[in-house]
């Protein structure tokens, strides 16, 4: 039987580079906040103990998709001949900062924790997904989050209801490139964890992506006409924060032909929150 499932984008509301790691992983401050723009997992429980790729995904081979090693990962937790098919129908853009491949990642674990019948708790499952990437416990704790460390450290906080304007410039920026930037700020003193109010902080990635990516820039310039716009993530896509659909999609339908984005609604919790404990 197939079963569908939404892996959610996320919104950087603020991200803030606090310092760097011995390793050189980068320590971080950030908001994420989920919205209702998603792919869809499709997942085909197997009884062979395989875990297969049903769809292509340009430039990415299967052994490093995140949701086939996603799966590989929780199959040491599963009964021994559990496998499944997976297909992703994508819409979040790659290298855009809405971490599409991490959400993909954090969807088949939320999932797949149901159907094989593992039934990790929430931590143990974050845990996982960690080895997956920074962005990957964010989508399984679920909620809106004030994050620290590498992204990983993760506690609640709330965020007013709110409709952004999301655009998505052609460009992918590489996560890596953006941290290793000579021109990063490095040193911003960190927050103390507080309500979340809307204005607060800024990307320290942003004057980096935009100062790199010409058409990043001009993206931020055009939505600066309607507020506050900003990067999320290391980039590519920008958004702008609107109490209401109707303002957000106003604001969508004077985009330019030249310009591509949506518009979508904050998430309070992720649509999976209730396969975990």
């Amino acid at each position: 039987m197939s079963h569908a499932y939404p892996a959610p984008a996320k919104l950087n509301l603020f991200l803030h580079v606090v310092g760097r790691r011995a390793d050189g992983y980068h320590l971080l401050q950030s908001v994420f906040r989920l919205i209702d723009r998603a792919d869809t997992v499709h997942l085909d429980v197997r009884d062979d103990g395989r875990v297969v790729r049903e769809c292509d995904l340009p430039g990415v081979p299967e052994d490093r998709d995140l949701t086939v090693r996603a799966a590989r990962l929780l199959q040491a937790h599963a009964p021994g001949e559990a496998g499944v098919s997976i297909r992703l129908e994508k819409v979040l853009p790659m290298g855009g900062g809405l971490g599409g491949g991490s959400s993909d990642a954090a969807t088949v674990l939320l999932a797949l924790n149901r159907l094989w019948e593992v039934d990790l708790p929430r931590e143990a499952l974050q845990k996982l997904a960690l080895q997956l990437g920074a962005d990957v416990p964010v989508f399984v704790y679920g909620q809106t989050a004030f994050a620290e460390g590498v992204g990983e450290i993760l506690r609640p906080v709330s965020a007013p209801p709110a409709w952004y304007v999301v655009l998505v410039p052609p460009v992918e920026v590489p996560t890596a490139a953006i941290f290793a930037a000579p021109e990063l700020t490095r040193n911003t003193p960190p927050l103390k964890i507080a309500p979340f109010s809307a204005g607060m902080g800024r990307n320290d990635l942003q004057s980096v992506v935009a100062g790199r990516y010409p058409e990043v820039a001009l993206h931020l310039e055009w939505l600066a006409n309607f507020g506050e716009a900003r990067v999320t993530g290391s980039g590519a896509c920008v958004f702008a924060s609107f109490e209401t659909e109707q303002a957000a999609r106003s604001v969508l339908r004077q985009l330019p032909e030249t310009m591509r984005g949506f518009v979508a609604q904050g998430l309070d919790r992720h649509p999976l929150y209730e396969y975990c404990d």
